[in-house]
């Protein structure tokens, strides 16, 4: 699976997508939930929680291991995707449709030190070897 172009990338393969509100939408990559496998449970951020760039915030577990999840950039969580509650696998059916919390960016332009889709491969690739 392609990593969508239109998405930003961590290091720590969390995806990022600007909505049209100017909240970011986060989840986990493609390749993240392949390297974990099926989900079994996902634990987002609490509403109104401030994250600092780099926090664990969020943990997905799968049957074969329990993974954290990073805040991608500074802000406030505004929402948590409570669809996962009750089905943690649809991150594995489409972890670019799956997002779990959204956050308020304190400083829109943080975004611009993630990676695009093709250094974030280049990145997925380089870890293999």
């Amino acid at each position: 699976m392609s990593n969508p172009s239109n998405l930003k990338y961590t290091a720590s393969h969390e995806w990022v997508r600007v909505e049209a509100d100017g909240t970011v939408s986060v989840g986990i990559t493609h390749h993240a939930q392949d390297l974990l496998g099926d989900m079994v449970f996902v634990e987002s951020p609490a509403v109104g929680r401030k994250l600092k760039a780099g926090e664990e915030c969020a943990v997905v577990e799968s049957v074969k291991a329990a993974a954290d999840v990073y805040a991608p950039i500074a802000g406030t969580v505004t929402a948590a995707n409570s669809e996962l509650d009750g089905a943690p696998e649809k991150i594995n059916e489409d972890p670019y449709a799956a997002w779990m919390f959204r956050m308020a960016p304190d400083n829109v332009t943080d975004l611009n030190g993630l990676m695009d889709a093709v250094a974030y491969q280049a990145h997925v690739d380089s870890e293999a070897h």
